[in-house]
């Protein structure tokens, strides 16, 4: 892996890097309380879409023909992303939305060149280091701290999506938004995979937020599959951002909606201001890339750990000869897990946002670092990796519920622009405040629950204004001169995101498979915890063989949500959506 940025570990200054907690709630002993993946709902076979000149790939078929429609009207890959995104809000809610936060790679086809904007949500001003300590100075249980007002960030998705519209869209703005608000207003038959989330409950704050549970339970029942749900409330928010832009959402009747809710929530009301939201910016910031074999792999920097994880999986995994392994075999899987291990491992320990927190980004992606870091890899799992770098404590991590719900929309235009979106309101519906017709997300659970191991500070820990570490992973894979992409894709899946896009990256670099057969392979991951192999699927077989050298082995359902696209050396695009969920590919 070579990189003109790189310098040698020992050139890097640590002094503001922070580590670390050790509270009475550790991520060990709420792992199976906090973790694991939100339900399933079925796998279907699905098959890889070729076309010739466009193609959008995402969650919903409501959303995708939204994207198809502007991208064959002329529209280009932002255009489109701005109307898919719209939909979902209506469509796939308990996802992503105008409430919640999102991470945007843009590849400009005319300057060749990829940009990345940062619409992750901040926390409020008003916001402490002990927002989710109780008074006797411990976090509390998972659910306590996703549901109400408490957990709201301020939401960045608008603002993000109106920077990229701004710079490089070609559609009218207000166009945009026009199939969504036709559908709030008309109504949508609900999809069996949201139906099927409402009755499982997965976030019980659903029914103790009294709108939230009549949106959701109309005369207190569960929505059902083919039922007509209309929200003329999202539809006339639509509007006026349709008309106004997105300051209508940051200032006026709904920021005034969004406030109250979150201040007056039935359950832990929280502190977001007028002023947090009338201040709210998106930023473009580097994108964070570096070489795998004989490609270019680039994804979002800090505050996402999602592009330096991924990153660092791929470094370790560079010193193995995947490609000879069989596919999606037992020594590949063991292998995938340790190199995870060790990504994980220092994602924990340094991994922040950078406007607050200095980040190794040279030191976790130097050559030599990450061969040292494979060299720990034997035959055997290695057990909890602890972080590598330098004048390191050994064993502090921070804790985090980051909840595995979220959406991913891949996008490619007429004139090969690319965009790759990762967006989310975090757990399951968010943190179930409703206002506006839309979900608030729940994104402050991404920081640190507790600020401090004994006297040290945790680098993720809550600040006023500081936007919490993500594993949201949109990714582009290039060719090694960095002047075409090849491949666009993410993921939904909480902290197993990076897993998850990582494996499929292998996939596509390593073992030469179609979009829709990397996607398709059954998943395996570690999050320097246990090892967790899909069930249901062959990659489950090889759960004795890991066990054997010393996996904790869990086989469960890994729910994520990945949708992808490839340019062919011909100019054709290749798509390909995950088939445990209810995601599309189309274009022509």
């Amino acid at each position: 892996m070579k990189l003109s940025f790189k310098r040698g570990v020992f050139a890097v200054t640590f002094s503001t890097l922070l580590v670390g907690c050790g509270s009475p709630l550790t991520p060990e002993k709420t792992a199976n309380e906090v973790r694991e993946p939100e339900a399933a709902t079925g796998f279907a076979d699905k098959q890889a879409v070729t076309t010739e000149r466009f193609m959008v790939a995402a969650a919903n078929p409501h959303a995708v023909d939204a994207g198809y429609k502007v991208l064959k009207q002329g529209g280009n890959a932002i255009d489109a992303a701005i109307a898919v995104q719209a939909m979902l809000g209506l469509t796939e809610p308990q996802s992503s939305g105008i409430g919640g936060g999102a991470f945007i790679l843009y590849w400009d086809q005319q300057e060749q060149r990829l940009y990345t904007v940062d619409a992750r949500e901040t926390a409020p001003m008003a916001a402490t280091e002990e927002l989710f300590l109780d008074d006797n100075g411990n976090a509390p249980r998972w659910i306590e701290a996703v549901v109400g007002g408490r957990s709201v960030g301020t939401p960045g998705l608008l603002k993000g999506l109106e920077l990229a519209h701004q710079r490089w869209g070609s559609s009218d703005w207000a166009d945009l938004f026009k199939d969504s608000i036709e559908l709030a207003e008309q109504g949508f038959q609900v999809s069996p995979r949201l139906a099927k989330l409402v009755a499982m409950e997965i976030n019980p704050g659903v029914t103790k937020m009294p709108v939230t549970k009549d949106y959701f339970f109309p005369n207190g029942k569960p929505l059902q599959t083919g039922d007509l749900l209309k929200n003329p409330e999202y539809a006339e928010t639509l509007s006026l951002i349709a008309e106004q832009g997105a300051d209508a959402f940051y200032h006026g009747p709904i920021a005034e909606k969004i406030v109250s809710a979150v201040k007056n929530s039935a359950v832990a009301p929280g502190v977001l201001s007028l002023s947090d939201l009338a201040n709210y910016e998106a930023k473009v910031r580097q994108p964070v890339c570096d070489d795998y074999r004989q490609y270019k792999v680039c994804g979002m920097g800090p505050p996402s750990s999602g592009g330096l994880t991924t990153l660092q999986t791929l470094g370790v995994l560079e010193n193995y000869d995947i490609p000879q392994m069989t596919v999606n075999g037992e020594q590949a899987a063991h292998l995938f897990t340790q190199a995870s291990r060790l990504a994980y491992a220092d994602r924990n320990q340094w991994i922040a946002d950078p406007d607050f927190a200095e980040v190794p980004v040279a030191a976790m992606l130097n050559d030599e670092y990450l061969a040292e870091r494979a060299g720990k890899i034997n035959e055997n799992d290695m057990g909890k990796a602890k972080p590598g770098l330098y004048l390191m404590p050994e064993n502090q991590q921070d804790m985090a519920y980051e909840r595995p719900n979220t959406s991913h929309i891949s996008i490619v235009d007429n004139d090969g622009n690319v965009v790759s979106m990762t967006t989310s309101i975090e757990m399951g519906f968010g943190s179930t405040v409703m206002a506006g017709g839309f979900l608030l997300n729940n994104q402050l659970t991404d920081f640190s629950l507790v600020p401090m191991d004994g006297s040290v500070k945790i680098a993720n820990r809550v600040e006023p204004g500081k936007r919490p570490r993500s594993s949201m992973a949109p990714t582009m894979v290039l060719n090694q001169q960095g002047d075409q992409v090849l491949h666009a894709l993410g993921s939904p899946g909480g902290s197993r995101i990076i897993n998850y896009v990582t494996q499929t990256v292998v996939g596509l670099l390593d073992w030469k498979l179609d979009m829709q057969q990397a996607i398709n392979m059954g998943h395996v991951t570690n999050r320097n915890d246990y090892t967790s192999l899909e069930k249901g699927r062959p990659i489950a077989e090889h759960a004795k063989a890991l066990r054997a050298r010393g996996h904790e082995v869990r086989v469960i359902d890994l729910n994520s949500g990945l949708h992808g696209i490839t340019i062919n050396s011909d100019g054709t695009l290749t798509g390909g959506a995950d088939p445990r969920r209810e995601g599309q590919v189309k274009g022509e």
